[in-house]
């Protein structure tokens, strides 16, 4: 059960949340989040204008970016899901594995990968690479969080994506903690 708690420290309120005995403190609002993917929308927008780009969510952690995403892409387009899983626990295993694979041609198409997160890239370089080898015109890549310090491979810095944050544990807007927390509108970091 979730429990949230409203701290003042002098003049500053800060919004904590309290699950599965850790505590969390709120790091993006809601309205901040609408914001940058209104931004990141918009460049999109711009730099696909006059054409058809399919974009692909990567789920489950992408999908409340993506849905939020689409509702301001103005252009004609396609998405379609793929599920991918790299980890067990906190540990990447170093391989990538598909669970829901891609169901849709990419041949000669513009392909926006739309993932909530980029940490290490481990998955993303597996996956762009595959896409490429498929035929994709184009490959580019949306993730509404990035973490440079984290990335191990540079091909996969997001051409757009909505905040650079540092390395830690968080929660919210489609990020999970054991499978929950993905129904919080902002996002929370482990304090």
């Amino acid at each position: 059960m979730w429990r949230f708690l409203i701290i003042e420290f002098q003049t500053h309120f800060s919004l904590m949340l309290e699950y599965e005995g850790l505590c969390f403190e709120e790091s993006i609002s809601a309205a901040k989040i609408e914001q940058e993917v209104t931004r990141v929308a918009n460049e999109i927008n711009a730099d696909y204008a006059g054409r058809e780009p399919l974009f692909v969510c990567v789920l489950n952690g992408a999908f409340m970016y993506a849905s939020d995403l689409m509702k301001h892409i103005s252009l004609p387009c396609e998405i379609t899901f793929v599920r991918m899983k790299s980890y067990e626990g906190t540990e990447t295993t170093g391989k990538v594995n598909m669970l829901i694979p891609l169901q849709v041609d990419v041949k000669d198409r513009d392909v926006i990968v739309i993932e909530d997160i980029v940490d290490t890239g481990i998955t993303m370089h597996a996956f762009m690479n595959e896409l490429r080898e498929m035929g994709a015109k184009s490959v580019a890549l949306t993730s509404f969080l990035y973490k440079p310090e984290s990335l191990r491979y540079e091909d996969v810095k997001p051409q757009y994506y909505g905040l650079a944050i540092p390395p830690a544990f968080i929660i919210g807007y489609g990020l999970d903690l054991n499978e929950k927390a993905r129904n919080l509108a902002s996002i929370y970091t482990k304090v």
